[in-house]
Formats: C-alpha cells, structure tokens, sequence
C-alpha cells in the first residue's frame, strides 16, 4: 500500500469514529443528572448579609463543577430569624423531597431534624450542636447531619472586654438576648461566669421582637453611662437596622456579634465570617453528592474572624479608640 493511501486511509478511519463517539459524547452531557438540593437562609431574601452567602456558596459549588440550573437545582427559603417560620420553611423544603439540605443557624438545623433523620444535612454557623443533642460529637457526628459550628459561649467574655476598652465610663451594659433562641440559657449561663466587677453591672435584657426591643433600650438609657451588648443569635440581624439606630439615638455605645451592624453604622463587631463558612460548606455538600455520609465527616469549627470598629460612629459617640484595639482591627471604617 501506498504511504498516500494510507493515511488517506486512517484518515476516513478517524472521520468515521469521530462521527460515532462525538454524538456519544453530546448525548451523555445532554443526560447528565440534575441534582437538587435544599437551601434555608437564616434572614430574608433580600438581607445583603445573606445575599453574600448564597454568592458564596455558590462560587464554592462552582469551583467544584457544580452549577445551578446545569447541573445542580436549588431551593431556596428564609425564616428572618424566627423559629416558628424555620419550622414552616423546613416543612415546605422537605415536601419538595431534595437529596440534600444545607441550613444557616441553630433554629434552622432544630427545625430540618424535625423534618427528617434521613436526608443529609450540611449545616452552618450552628451553636453547640452536641450540646443540644443534634450530633452525637464534633469527630464523628452520626445520625444525618454535619457542617460547621458558629461562637463559643466563651465568646461573651471577649465581647465585654472589647466593649469596656472602647466605652470605658460604660458601668452598666445590657445583654440583649431573646428567650425564643435555643441557645440563649448556656450564653447567659457564660454571662454569669463571668467574674463580679465593681467596675460594670451586667443587666440581662429579654427581647422578642422589635417592640420589646425599642422599649427595652428606652428603658435602658434611662440611667446614664450605658452599654450594650448584643448576643450572636439570628434574631437580631433581622432588626440589626432598629437596634443600630436606638443605640445611636440614645448614645449606647455597643458591640455586636456580626459584621453587618458595623456596616449599618453600629459601633463595633466581633464575628466569625459567616460566608466563609459557606463557601467550605459547598466541599461538604460536593462529597454527600458524589457518594459520602454526613454522619461520618467530622463538624468543623469557624477559622475566620473579623473585629471591625466604624471610627465615624465613634467619634459621633465622643469615644476615643485606644491604639491597641485598633492595631488588633481586621477593618476599620472611616
């Protein structure tokens, strides 16, 4: 044979197996699975805090080749902080019957347990979730759920200390807490630990929605030389605008438990970044897909924190910023 011939040969032998394998190939990406997964947000659809975590998530699914209306379907719902709505939420989630859940907070997670025992459960920014039964332990969680954890109880005593350096005529600080939280009986229990000072009183202040929280700080600001603490529980970013303003309106300096009342002009906050957690949620969600149980990845904890002090309300509040809490400053707003 020719050499001619022959590759004009292996040339029509490779047209001829193009055309057999190329529409194979097409067929099999025009096949491809749609996985569905269910989302509940613990805020509202249009709170930017939870805007940028759903961004999050979703840039870290798409870096692992998942991608929403391609190859993944997601359903969202928000319960803006309330644990009757979680429920309601959780219940309609599960009645669309996804092959996964993913949930922000500690009354979201309570409320998806409710909903199934089965169904893996990615959670984030949960607090003690072996302390309230919802894993058997943080090295291997069991049962259906895993995720990532939120603050320590401990995280009170920091709070209190960051507050008193920049507020120090501060001699009395309302700890603003709701009793429908899950969790607020073990941080108050962390308040009491604290040791007794002369220098501060600790008044332990039960909201339940905004209207106890309006008459709570008019209540409050009665007595001169106050301070406010605001606990990390999802309730309150939902009304983090209201707070904000009352504790602008009635100069209490305050500290906060999220980085969003710093960006709505509050004073100072200590927080775990929240859409970090996300982000590394969307590897845990990636690996129950592909095959993994929940039950046997181990709960992580938050790596990321950021203490951000907004100068401007400082000043407007007559506070002079000490120079070493503003060295320990992950941001500072002018």
């Amino acid at each position: 044979m020719r050499r001619r011939e022959f590759i004009s040969l292996l040339g029509g032998g490779a047209a001829s197996a193009s055309s057999v394998f190329w529409p194979l190939a097409a067929r099999a990406q025009q096949t491809e699975r749609m996985r569905r997964i269910g989302v509940l947000m613990p805020y509202t659809k249009d709170d930017p805090e939870d805007r940028q975590r759903i961004a999050a998530l979703q840039e870290g699914l798409k870096q692992l080749g998942w991608i929403e209306g391609r190859n993944i379907q997601i359903e969202y719902r928000w319960y803006a902080g309330d644990a009757s709505r979680a429920r309601e939420s959780a219940k309609e989630l599960a009645d669309l019957r996804p092959e996964l859940f993913l949930v922000g907070a500690t009354p979201g997670l309570m409320a998806l347990r409710q909903e199934t025992r089965t169904v893996p459960i990615v959670f984030v920014a949960v607090t003690d979730p072996v302390g309230l039964g919802l894993v058997e332990s943080l090295a291997r969680p069991g049962g259906n759920a895993t995720g990532f954890t939120f603050f320590e109880f401990s995280v009170v005593t920091k709070l209190l200390e960051a507050l008193r350096q920049i507020a120090p005529r501060a001699t009395r600080v309302a700890i603003m807490y709701t009793p429908n939280s899950p969790v607020h009986v073990p941080f108050l229990q962390a308040i009491d630990a604290i040791p007794p000072s002369t220098a501060v009183t600790l008044v332990k202040t039960p909201v339940r929605d905004a209207v106890e929280i309006e008459n709570a700080l008019i209540a409050f600001e009665r007595e001169p030389n106050g301070g406010l603490m605001v606990l990390p529980e999802p309730f309150f970013p939902v009304h983090r605008k209201l707070i904000v303003a009352l504790a602008a309106r009635h100069e209490l300096p305050a500290i906060y438990a999220f980085r969003s009342f710093t960006d709505d002009g509050g004073l100072m906050s200590y927080s775990v970044d929240v859409a970090d957690l996300y982000r590394r949620a969307a590897i845990y969600v990636d690996r129950i897909l592909k095959g993994g149980i929940a039950g046997q990845m181990p709960v992580q904890q938050p790596t990321r924190f950021q203490l951000v002090i907004n100068l401007k309300t400082a000043k407007t509040l007559g506070l002079t910023v000490p120079d070493k809490l503003l060295a320990l400053a992950d941001e500072v707003i002018e």
